[in-house]
């Protein structure tokens, strides 16, 4: 018998050992959902989680367990708390905060966006149930993460934006015009956030003629295209689901939360 081997570390070393965005994320959540969680909080809690882990891979396999490869299931809903808790909280980096409103966003247009690349056949992982529960936790949702909206950078402002028009409610969407023509004026077109507010600024008016011309001629000059037969909602969704994911790789760069 070894008399020299380490004693085993305790529970909480193990967990404290993990990547630095798992402990950030393990302290907000402890802070804002004391009690019993969503079963996705094991990612942060559970001490048998690799500790070798990077921030990348970790945050990676968090947000799947949530959204699972972009499909809603019987958990998905319950998940979204955490989402909705990362995303109001200041300790978290700016980009993590857009990452959550962005995975609140895909996971409340999953069925439309799947649908618009899959038309006319139903998307083949669709599950309608889940879809509706998701809907409506963000719906429930978004007017208490759009108070966030003065002390946020841009990037997280366009998210917001995409989440009020996602899941408009008689609150929401009309407080949300004025500050989107503000946001607006303060980025010149030709700019990627000054574009990408300007056609949430076209879906928020709610005009189905005037959306589905936008969205056609912002996808046939520089995006991913949907047939013209998808709903115009299905299409305009899928395309601001890829101008977000834009925006989540430029903040990656440095400096570019400032």
């Amino acid at each position: 018998m070894d008399t020299h081997a380490e004693p085993a570390r305790p529970r909480q070393d193990a967990i404290g050992s993990g990547p630095p965005i798992r402990q950030l994320f393990r302290n907000v959540i402890a802070d804002r959902l004391p009690g019993r969680r969503p079963p996705q909080a094991a990612m942060l809690f559970d001490a048998e989680i690799d500790p070798h882990r990077d921030d990348r891979s970790f945050l990676g396999d968090f947000y799947n367990e949530i959204l699972h490869q972009d499909t809603c299931q019987p958990t998905t809903a319950d998940g979204l708390a955490l989402l909705a808790a990362l995303a109001v909280d200041d300790r978290v980096p700016a980009r993590q905060r857009f990452q959550a409103v962005h995975l609140l966003v895909r996971a409340a247009t999953v069925g439309e966006r799947h649908l618009a690349q899959t038309w006319p056949n139903t998307p083949q992982q669709a599950d309608p149930d889940s879809e509706a529960r998701a809907r409506s936790v963000v719906r429930a949702r978004t007017p208490d993460l759009l108070t966030r909206w003065p002390a946020e950078c841009p990037a997280v402002r366009l998210a917001l934006a995409g989440l009020a028009v996602v899941s408009p409610t008689d609150r929401t969407l009309p407080a949300l015009t004025p500050r989107l023509q503000t946001f607006a004026n303060q980025h010149p077109h030709g700019s990627n956030i000054g574009d990408y507010v300007r056609f949430v600024l076209v879906m928020a008016a709610q005009d189905d003629d005037r959306t589905l011309a936008v969205t056609e001629k912002l996808t046939d000059a520089c995006w991913a295209g949907t047939t013209r037969g998808v709903p115009t909602r299905a299409r305009a969704l899928h395309l601001l689901d890829q101008m977000l994911a834009r925006v989540g790789a430029e903040l990656t760069r440095p400096h570019a939360e400032q």
